[in-house]
């Protein structure tokens, strides 16, 4: 058996190929695993767990009949969707995980993050996003009426997309370092993330020992998963 991996699926009814291809990965290739986390971004944007579109019913539908299954099932908060709460985890069976979190897998330490706190050059994302991970902004944000909430976080898509645009990639990709001190703190060798869209598997050196970051692919580019078992780690190409 192996644990799958899979990020940035940035689900939203512009994209049905992207639920169908997901919903057919939970109810095939995911049962077979030993554990699934999604790292970050699995909605595109979730401004609650209130928010019960029928997509997201479906969804969410399709997370409890995987856990329900016995699949171990885990996600870490995207920049898209870290309101993901109480709610959610008990309407699915999730498990939330802090960001970032060690585990061992089959004998390596490796490290998950969704990975856009390693993004530190990006001074603006950064500061964004110390404010709207407070639970203080958070609370104040879930006491807006939903239909509010939906228009501000549309807006908030427009702006993060204008950023981007205007932004030197280099500068929204992981800094060196600050994986370096993840690495160095935490004793990993392997780090798994997502976030930069920019998939690959680089080796480093972090004081002389060997250790390897794994960068995942956007589901919604190409629906893809890792996967990772005692072998070391693939990519798990899925129908669309």
């Amino acid at each position: 058996m192996a644990t799958l991996f899979a990020s940035d699926l940035h689900l939203d009814s512009v994209a049905p190929w992207a639920i169908d291809a997901f919903v057919a990965f939970l109810s095939g290739p995911a049962r077979d695993a030993e554990a699934l986390y999604l790292l970050g971004d699995l909605f595109e944007v979730w401004v609650g767990d209130d928010d019960l579109s029928a997509d997201n019913q479906r969804i969410c539908t399709a997370l409890q009949e995987l856990t329900r299954r016995g699949v171990r099932t885990y996600a870490i908060h995207g920049n898209r969707d870290f309101l993901l709460g109480d709610d959610f985890t008990r309407r699915t069976g999730v498990k939330l995980l802090p960001d970032p979190v060690l585990v061992d897998l089959y004998g390596v330490p490796t490290l998950l993050s969704h990975g856009d706190v390693f993004c530190t050059e990006d001074i603006s994302y950064q500061q964004l996003r110390s404010i709207v991970r407070q639970p203080a902004w958070q609370r104040r944000f879930l006491a807006l009426p939903l239909a509010t909430r939906r228009v501000l976080a549309n807006a908030a898509r427009a702006g993060s997309k204008a950023h981007t645009q205007r932004t030197v990639p280099t500068i929204m990709d992981v800094n060196p370092e600050a994986v370096a001190r993840a690495f160095r703190a935490t004793g990993a060798r392997r780090l798994i993330h997502g976030h930069t869209h920019r998939p690959g598997i680089h080796a480093c050196q972090i004081d002389g020992m060997q250790a390897e970051r794994v960068v995942l692919a956007p589901w919604y580019e190409a629906a893809s998963c890792l996967s990772v078992d005692a072998g070391g780690v693939r990519e798990l190409a899925l129908p669309r």
